[in-house]
């Protein structure tokens, strides 16, 4: 019995090893972070400094009549004018998990899992995936891509929890 305990330990001890993320990884999930923060909180400030001068945007969805479609945007200004002030139906709640950070020198991705919330009431689910560059001043954010849809959505339960 207690070899089998000492076993599951030093398994778990491992695993938790395995998946503790380098300092790189770590500034890219908290880049990532702060963005959530800033639009959770209003702060515009927090907002810009996550991301790099030049920004592309893109979403995948599909339309009431099923249909799919691709938006793209260039340049934060719309983002920054949503996240400028209060939002009467509550804060912008983006909720992540599965995260997973890839990096090649001074280019890195960080993909996840999110539900994204107005106060505590649930809009939709997706992906994101986000590309960021190493620069004079930290990790940047040049490109953000997700997916959005409402239904299909395996949001953890203590994320929903949350929200309740």
């Amino acid at each position: 019995m207690k070899k089998s305990l000492i076993t599951i330990i030093l398994a778990l001890s491992l695993t938790t090893l395995l998946q503790a993320q380098t300092p790189d990884e770590k500034q890219v999930t908290d880049v990532v972070n702060n963005l959530f923060k800033a639009m959770q909180t209003n702060d515009t400030v927090l907002f810009k400094s996550v991301f790099a001068d030049q920004v592309t945007m893109a979403t995948v969805a599909k339309n009431r009549e099923g249909k799919l479609v691709l938006e793209r945007e260039t340049g934060i200004r719309d983002f920054l004018k949503a996240i400028a002030k209060p939002n009467p139906r509550g804060a912008f709640n983006e909720e992540i998990w599965s995260i997973k950070v890839q990096l090649d020198g001074d280019f890195a991705q960080l993909w996840c899992d999110y539900a994204f919330y107005l106060g505590n009431t649930f809009s939709h689910c997706g992906v994101d995936a986000f590309h960021l560059v190493r620069t004079a001043d930290g990790w940047k954010i040049f490109h953000l891509a997700d997916t959005r849809r409402r239904e299909g959505c395996k949001v953890p339960q203590e994320i929903q929890d949350k929200h309740k």
